[in-house]
């Protein structure tokens, strides 16, 4: 397993090795004494699957604002994504810049998020299937969003906003200038 720093430092890509034979394949896709070994000490305590059936779902960008943030650790099952973590920490160096990655069922790539940053992705296959583990249980009060197409942002999704497949919720974020200080660097 390799653990590599983004242009956010701490945004992690993650590289599992995989075992090939003529059976198929075997994966480490998780081990905590790794992880801690980049500093990255955490518990999870929920699973998260998502399907989406066509190319093009944007899903995002997602948060739960603190006493409930979480950190992601997420992964391609089937298909692949343009995944996507946008820095929301006040007062970070760092703060409105994003990190994208092709994460994909092929490449065995996972993406770490910790708490302060928005999170969405873009399936760029049909029937994609994501699994992310979280350090926080769901909590609906705590549910927040990033506007996906704030132009503040910059970040291209690989659709075309007429082309783009989203919630009626996800079409409805504020823009990142809308929203409130839920997360204030170093704190």
């Amino acid at each position: 397993m390799d653990i590599l720093s983004l242009e956010i430092p701490d945004v992690k890509l993650i590289t599992v090795n995989v075992i090939r034979d003529s059976r198929g394949f075997f994966s480490e896709t998780y081990k905590k004494s790794i992880l801690e070994r980049a500093e990255i000490r955490v518990e999870f305590v929920q699973d998260n699957h998502s399907l989406s059936v066509d190319k093009g779902v944007v899903r995002g960008l997602h948060f739960q604002s603190p006493p409930h943030a979480q950190d992601k650790l997420v992964r391609v099952l089937r298909g692949s994504i343009q995944d996507v973590a946008v820095d929301i920490r006040k007062g970070s160096p760092t703060y409105a810049k994003h990190v994208t990655v092709l994460l994909s069922a092929d490449n065995w790539r996972q993406l770490w998020i910790p708490k302060g940053f928005a999170h969405g992705f873009c399936t760029l296959e049909p029937n994609t299937e994501v699994l992310y583990k979280v350090t926080d249980y769901y909590a609906p009060k705590h549910d927040c969003g990033l506007a996906w197409d704030d132009p503040d942002l910059g970040i291209d999704w690989t659709v075309a906003a007429n082309e783009a497949i989203l919630s009626a919720k996800d079409m409805n974020h504020p823009k990142l200038d809308e929203l409130p200080e839920y997360f204030i660097y170093g704190q």
